[in-house]
């Protein structure tokens, strides 16, 4: 159900039930998910238009960065920082000198975050510009910490990997890697699990250069909306995206290493597969050979006539077969 969360300077909160008001003084109107009802109630109170989902989502640099006749229409793509449903979802911020509107479609806590500050009497949240940069530096702190949970997944994928084999050592526990089936298996669920990584951190790095884009676009524009102490701080969150960004880079290259050790790993086992079978069919060639020359209609052929020709073929295929089994483990191809 959507909710609608108004932050005044005595700290209200509306609902979502339809009769709740919009005092005029309203500094931060959060919409998550509003019906075309209550867009249309905020735009009625605040002359600010509500833009749809679908023009949020928009790709275009003229559309997600606009400057209107009463202030700037801002969105980005931002990730739902669900782990079990990890996609990107558009966020949209209307920003004027009495008022900042948040558009979203998904519950996020750096919005609560922001509210309990703004219920706490956090100072800082006294202007529409200053209430921007407090959701702003709550997204930021909130994508830092989802990278750093991926940097200690990806920890733990990389020792899955480099220790795949570990369950073959002697005295080791047996696990999943021991029977070929089960090798295969995990190296199936280790595969998944990176490309799942690879797809999250794509998500994260759209989201971090949106608002990158945002903060340099705002401090642009707003040069006289914003305060001596406003300024420094659009410059701080442009340095910890800029940082972010680069340790979300580091991951990334984590994850093509990690991509490709698992490709190794699978290029052994087929390797191993071919293997086996090239040995199968080296070993199968000599009594094959001895077999197929026993089975040639010659009249003379002294072998037939041995009392004991058909023990000594058998023996002989045997031997040939055997001999190259022996040849093969004393080189460590078996």
């Amino acid at each position: 159900m959507m909710s609608l969360h108004v932050a005044t300077g005595a700290v209200e909160h509306g609902g979502a039930d339809g009769g709740a008001s919009l005092p005029d003084h309203a500094l931060w109107i959060d919409l998550n998910d509003p019906t075309a009802e209550e867009a249309a109630r905020v735009e009625k109170k605040t002359g600010i238009r509500i833009p749809s989902r679908a023009a949020l989502s928009e790709v275009e640099s003229s559309s997600r960065l606009r400057r209107n006749r009463d202030g700037l229409s801002l969105s980005t793509p931002m990730v739902t920082f669900d782990r079990s449903d990890f996609s990107l979802k558009p966020l949209g911020f209307l920003l004027t000198a009495d008022h900042l509107v948040t558009v979203r479609f998904h519950e996020m806590r750096a919005f609560a975050a922001v509210r309990k500050r703004v219920d706490d009497g956090d100072g800082d949240g006294t202007t529409s510009t200053r209430m921007f940069l407090l959701v702003v530096e709550e997204l930021v702190d909130n994508l830092a910490d989802l990278l750093e949970e991926m940097s200690g997944d990806l920890d733990s994928l990389s020792t899955r990997i480099f220790d795949f084999d570990s369950g073959a050592r002697p005295g080791a526990r047996k696990g999943d890697t021991t029977a070929p089936k089960r090798r295969d298996l995990a190296l199936r669920r280790l595969l998944r699990s990176v490309g799942r990584h690879g797809k999250s951190l794509a998500k994260v790095r759209a989201s971090l250069l949106g608002l990158a884009r945002i903060i340099a676009f705002t401090k642009g524009e707003c040069q006289q909306l914003l305060g001596e102490d406003e300024l420094p701080r659009f410059d701080t969150l442009a340095g910890d995206i800029a940082s972010i960004d680069e340790f979300e880079t580091r991951l990334s290259e984590t994850v093509q290493f990690l991509l490709d050790a698992t490709l190794g790993l699978i290029n052994i086992e087929q390797n191993n597969a071919f293997r086996v079978l090239t040995v199968v069919s080296v070993v199968g060639v000599p009594p094959t050979l001895v077999a197929s020359m026993y089975g040639m209609n010659f009249k003379h052929m002294p072998e037939l006539d041995w009392a004991y020709g058909y023990p000594y073929g058998l023996a002989l295929i045997a031997i040939s077969a055997v001999v190259p089994l022996f040849y093969f483990k004393a080189k460590g191809w078996l």
